[in-house]
């Protein structure tokens, strides 16, 4: 049923539309056309204001036809930095790529397109459907910060899916971690590195020693943690009076999360101290745990719409958030399912255009499938 020309041509002409983080004004634009044009609700939220962008997330409302709870699914209009006018090029190997020197943006236009195209698909067999709730955020790529500020009170749908995670279609992501941001700052003092350097407390070395005995990198299967930014001192002749480094926590559990953060915390309050220093630590909860159980109604739909399609199906955990983590955590059940994208953020991007048909098909199928499992 999918139209996959059409489905083609339409991919490639959402990732020429630029849209990196908080600047979607344009995506925006393209979307609210394509819904109205086709009688759809179209609500921007405050996101945009609220994140200094140029845009909100994008609710679209679609009226079913049967009167049935809404299903959700929701995708992100944001890409990473481009590095340049992106422009899409089908090869005789099936396979789209970027021209030239930029990402591809199949994440997440991938999953824009095959929500897309699976509407059009609905409608142009006249298949019946529920109420359909779309949600497009922005600025998912600095930290899942347009799905943060949405407002899910008003959604009607109990369960959702997200189409932005690597892996072929018929991949449903059950777990993945809660994550805490942990920001470290080592307060020394100045002095003279040549006339005086005995009068001064060099933060970047206190901070160095204090790295050097915290854990990082992979801790179990499920838990990690990584210091991404540091920074500090003002020349190379003045003893460093501060440094500031930037870390993370993540694991699949609440409670190894808490206590390695406990136990980051206490390691480098510890080492700054004992080396005269005064430390600060600010810790900030990012987005939390997803845990789906195999047999709940989200991923039993989802297992069945793949297998009626001949997908091979496969229930995985990741250790990357999406906005799936932020909808779960407001009481709507939600897998992110796999897109086929690979190499995302790079130059080497690219999708088969096989796995674009199939990420449309799966999108039917589960609209589908979820009629036909109601009472």
């Amino acid at each position: 049923m999918i139209n996959e020309e059409r489905l083609v041509r339409h991919f490639m002409k959402l990732v020429e539309i630029s849209s990196p983080s908080g600047q979607e004004g344009a995506f925006r634009d393209y979307l609210i056309n394509y819904f109205q044009e086709r009688k759809a609700v179209c609500i921007e939220d405050q996101a945009g204001a609220m994140l200094e962008g140029n845009s909100g997330n994008l609710l679209v409302r679609i009226a079913g036809t049967a009167d049935v709870q809404p299903l959700l699914f929701l995708t992100h209009m944001d890409t990473v930095f481009a590095g340049g006018e992106i422009k899409a090029e089908l090869g005789d190997d099936g396979i789209i790529r970027s021209v030239g020197k930029t990402i591809l943006a199949a994440d997440d236009k991938a999953g824009v397109a095959a929500i897309l195209e699976a509407y059009e698909t609905l409608r142009e067999n006249q298949l019946a459907y529920p109420p359909l709730e779309l949600l497009f955020t922005v600025s998912e790529e600095q930290g899942l910060l347009g799905a943060k500020q949405f407002d899910y009170s008003g959604l009607r749908s109990d369960i959702a899916y997200a189409l932005d995670s690597g892996g072929a279609p018929g991949t449903i992501v059950v777990q993945s971690p809660c994550q805490n941001e942990i920001a470290y700052k080592v307060q020394g003092k100045a002095a003279h590195a040549g006339i005086n350097p005995e009068d001064g407390i060099n933060a970047i070395q206190i901070m160095a020693k204090a790295l050097a005995a915290m854990p990082c990198g992979r801790l179990n299967p499920t838990t990690t943690c990584n210091f991404g930014i540091i920074r500090g001192g003002e020349a190379r002749n003045i003893v460093a009076e501060n440094c500031y480094v930037k870390g993370e926590a993540r694991s699949h559990s609440r409670a190894e999360l808490d206590q390695l953060t406990e136990q980051l915390t206490g390691t480098f309050k510890e080492v700054v101290k004992k080396n005269g220093g005064e430390p600060e630590v600010v810790v900030k909860f990012l987005y939390p745990e997803i845990s789906l159980d195999e047999d709940e109604k989200v991923v039993a739909l989802a297992k069945k719409a793949a297998q009626k399609l001949g997908l091979g199906v496969e229930l995985t955990s990741t250790g990357g958030g999406s906005d799936a983590a932020i909808v779960n955590g407001n009481n709507i059940r939600c897998a992110n399912l796999g897109t086929g994208m690979s190499n995302v953020h790079t130059r080497d991007e690219y999708i088969k255009v096989k796995d674009l048909v199939d990420d449309a098909e799966l999108v039917v199928a589960i609209i589908q499938q979820y009629l036909a499992d109601m009472p």
